[in-house]
Parts: C-alpha cells; sequence; structure tokens
C-alpha cells in the first residue's frame, strides 16, 4: 500500500535506545555479585569468539553517568536496559544483595533526572549459575519461582519510578541457541529439553505479569520477542504452506502463549506426536490465562523464507539456506524434529546481506507489525532493532558510518508507514546506545551510535567517540521523526 502522506509520529513517541547488562556493565564480581551462566560459560576455551567475556565489558557499572550524560545530550527520551539478577540475588534465590540493588537505584535515578525514561529489561540472558547448577535452570520449575521472587525484589524497589517493563528479552533467541544449537550456555543439543525448558519459562514470565498487576497497577509490562516473517519462497502452494508452517513454529508458538494464555492447537499436535511436546498442567493452563501483558515488546532484525522441503521434493532452482540463525527455528538435517518436513528455509534472492549474512529487510519490519497487530491487537513498542558492523575508527578519532544511517532510516519510514496504517507503537529502541560486547562476536561486531574504543584483547581507556549515526539520530528525535521524510 503506498500512502500519499504519512501520518506524524505520536507525539509523546519515545525515541529510545537498548543494551544488557552483561553486555556493558563489566564489574562482573564486584559489590557482592555472583556469577551468571554466561560468566561460567565465557571462561571455557572455544566457546566466545577470541575468548572475549563480559568481565569488564565496556565498564558501565563505573561508567553509567557518563554514558547517561551522552544519552542526555542526543535527547534520548528512553533508555531500555536490564538487570543481571545474579547482582540482586547472587544465588539466585537467597538474600538480597543491597549493593546490587543500590546500583540500579542510581541508575535508574541519573537517568530521571536527565529526562530519559527507564525501560528495565527483568531478564537479558544471564541466568544466576547457582540455579544452573542446582536445578537444571529454566528445566526446573524451581527456577519460576526464584524468578517470580526476584521480580519481587525490583517491583516494590523501583515499581514507583520505572513505568515499562519488559520480562523476557528473546526467549525464542536464548531457548533456541542454548538447547538446540548448543552455542549459549548451557549449550545443549536436545529438542525434548529446549521445548520442556521454554514452557517454564513461559511460566516464569506468567508469574512475574500477573505480580507485577498486583505491585505496580500504574506500570506496563510485556515480553520482548525477536519477530520475523516467513515468506514463500515463489507462489507455489506447497511454498505457501511452508510459510505457514515456518510462521507458526517461529512465532505463534511463542506469541500465542504470551497473548491468548495457550499454545496453537496446530504446533502442540505436531509436537505432541514425536513426544515433544512440554507437560502442561491444568494449574499452568490457569496461570497462562491469566496473564496478559500490556504490550508486545518485538525485536526486529531480519524474517525468513520458506519452501516446501528439499527432503521431500528436490529442486534445482532452489537454494537451501542451512546457516544457523537465532530467529528461525529452520531444520537440521538427520535431525529428529516435526519441523523438518513441514519446511525448509531459503535464501531470499531479493535481500541484500550484513557483514554477518543478515537479510537486510526494511519493508518486512512493516509486514511484522501488521501481522502482530492483526494477530494480537496490543500497543507494541520496537525494543531492538539496528545493523552490527564494523566501524573504522578514523585518525582524527572520529567514526563515520553512512551504513548504520541508511540501515535506521530505511527501518524507520517503513516504521512510519505502519504507523500511518493503523499499527498502535509506544516507542523505538534502537540496538544499541553504546558498543557492547557481542555474545559471540565479541567486539569486532558494532552496534552503538557511540563508539567504545577497546577490542577483544585490549581494554585501552573505553573512551566514549559518538559516530555520525549519533548526530544523525539526534536529528531524528528532535524533529520527532519528521527529518526522516524531509526534503534535502
Amino acid at each position: 500500500m503506498f500512502h500519499t502522506n504519512l501520518d506524524p509520529f505520536p507525539e509523546n513517541f519515545l525515541w529510545g535506545a537498548a543494551s544488557a547488562a552483561y553486555q556493558i556493565e563489566g564489574a562482573w564480581a564486584e559489590d557482592g555479585k555472583g556469577p551468571s551462566i554466561w560468566d561460567t560459560y565465557a571462561q571455557i576455551p572455544g566457546n566466545t569468539f577470541e575468548e572475549t567475556n563480559g568481565k569488564v565489558a565496556i565498564d558501565h557499572y563505573h561508567r553509567y553517568k557518563e554514558d547517561v550524560a551522552l544519552m542526555k545530550q542526543m535527547g534520548l527520551k528512553a533508555y531500555r536496559f536490564s538487570v543481571a539478577w545474579s547482582r540482586i540475588v547472587p544465588d539466585g534465590e537467597g538474600a538480597v544483595n543491597e549493593a546490587g540493588v543500590a546500583f540500579y537505584e542510581k541508575l535508574v535515578d541519573e537517568l530521571l533526572r536527565q529526562g530519559v525514561e527507564p525501560i528495565l529489561t527483568l531478564y537479558h540472558w544471564d541466568l544466576p549459575q547457582a540455579l544452573q547448577d542446582k536445578y537444571q535452570g529454566w528445566e526446573g520449575r524451581e527456577t519460576a519461582a526464584a524468578f517470580e521472587r526476584y521480580c519481587r525484589i525490583l517491583f516494590e524497589r523501583l515499581g514507583k519510578k520505572v513505568t515499562y517493563w519488559v520480562t523476557m528479552n528473546e526467549q525464542n533467541v536464548f531457548t533456541s541457541l542454548g538447547y538446540r544449537w548448543a552455542a549459549h550456555p548451557p549449550g545443549l543439543k536436545d529438542l525434548k529439553r529446549m521445548y520442556a525448558a521454554n514452557h517454564i519459562i513461559n511460566l516464569a514470565n506468567a508469574k512475574a505479569i500477573n505480580l507485577f498487576h498486583e505491585l505496580v497497577p500504574q506500570g506496563k509490562i510485556g515480553p520482548s520477542f525477536g519477530y520475523g516473517p516467513m515468506y514463500p519462497f515463489s507462489c507455489d502452494p506447497e511454498d505457501v504452506l511452508a510459510a505457514e508452517n515456518g510462521e507458526a513454529f517461529n512465532n505463534a508458538w511463542f506469541l500465542d502463549v504470551y497473548c491468548k494464555g495457550e499454545y496453537p492447537k496446530f504446533v502442540y499436535k505436531q509436537l505432541a506426536k514425536v513426544g515433544l511436546a512440554p507437560e502442561v498442567t491444568p494449574e499452568d493452563q490457569a496461570l497462562l490465562k491469566q496473564a496478559k501483558p500490556d504490550f508486545l515488546g518485538i525485536n526486529y532484525y531480519h524474517g525468513g523464507t520458506a519452501q516446501q522441503n528439499n527432503l521431500q521434493k528436490q529442486s534445482a532452482e532452489k537454494k537451501e539456506f542451512s546457516k544457523v540463525d537465532p530467529y528461525l527455528m529452520q531444520a537440521v538435517a538427520g535431525e529428529f524434529s516435526p519441523e523438518e518436513t513441514m519446511f525448509a528455509t531459503a535464501e531470499n534472492p531479493h535481500l541484500k546481506k550484513t557483514d554477518w549474512g543478515w537479510e537486510i529487510d526494511p519493508v518486512g519490519f512493516r509486514v511484522a507489525l501488521r501481522r502482530i497487530q492483526a494477530n494480537y491487537d496490543l500497543p507494541i513498542f520496537i525494543t531492538e532493532n539496528g545493523l552490527g558492523a564494523i566501524d573504522q575508527l578514523t585518525e582524527d578519532k572520529q567514526i563515520h558510518d553512512p551504513y548504520r544511517i541508511t540501515y535506521l532510516q530505511e527501518h524507520l519510514v517503513e516504521l512510519q508507514k505502519a504507523i500511518t496504517d493503523g499499527v498502535e507503537l509506544i516507542g523505538y529502541c534502537a540496538w544499541s546506545f553504546t558498543d557492547l560486547l557481542s555474545w559471540l562476536n565479541g567486539y569486532q561486531k558494532r552496534y552503538g551510535f557511540v563508539y567504545v574504543d577497546r577490542d577483544n584483547q585490549n581494554e585501552r581507556q573505553l573512551a566514549r567517540i559518538p559516530k555520525d549515526s549519533f548526530y544523525w539520530y539526534q536529528e531524528v528525535i528532535r524533529t520527532n521523526g519528521a527529518s526522516l521524510t524531509s526534503e534535502t
């Protein structure tokens, strides 16, 4: 659909940027913090790029005032960050570490003082190691109970200061990378355990939402999901059906539970046929039905293209796309999984790719938002969107990143088109504010508006240097998005 005129962004639209505790804070064992599964995982040789870890990261723990001052300079309206669970409760379920709570209280106070709305993420992948050791992490129902107690601490201490809260960040990603691809902790390739853990996480999410509505009735809470729309490779009805199957396994399997309180019947039946469906008790069903998010956080990077499975019907014209992708649950040859016979993934010949092979698809952003609005009819908060690239620091200490500006410009215009289509959007948080530690790619893969001068081996002085994109986004915020489509 072509709009002659685009609606303006809402008057109170929250222009923001995002981060995650493990990727920026450092201070991994300071002031009483306990180890997380990522602290442990990154110490095992070969698990991360050039043995990078979050022991120092970009030292946000000690430099948060400097970082917030840069947010103020940019004009940022909102900042999404996560809390390290093991900084609040070192063993995951025991005594509260007051020094850890105090850090986040100071961070929130500084954000508010500088006019930046805090958006607090409760879980961004750094489970306390003690819970992994004691209960097998998310495979144990005890971990869901511990999560609820941890959330209570934050709701009680910060509920009057923080309006927007995110429960889980990209549940689809951390479960698949941790339990399917063995690329994240706990480093498993076990589908039965993946689906079991995913169910426990759903229960934890529901417990947190219910408790929040009890303790912070004036606030808003919801999960953050990594959504990628599925396209059919062609108009062949078999490819269209494959895309429907891919959409069900990749997206509806998670979003139906969040928004409708139940698993989609199609996917659950296919899992049950092969003994992979999670055990759902009547009490579980009641809990999932009761929990209603106030909004959906959506992380968008790219979608996927599905074709009829080449195991069933070979085609020389179709190129199978077998890259391990955290946003796509595609089949692996020889793997015993139901989607293996239902869809295969393919490269989209119409899209360019990033330095890391991720397809660049701004229009898919609009497609995703339209689908989500139609299926779930909740306000949407874009909690992540951005470009990971290799940035070059010039001799005069500047970063010229027109590729990032182009990427964000194209995606934000599609966002504005989605608003004009009728999608209800609260705000947009670019990933990320500063450069940060990539989970598996160290410091070579940079997303930030602010360059941090360090590499995989050398921390240097961790100097903060605004990139060209910093000043571009500053103008976008100043004009409430009008600069995106203004004549130049």
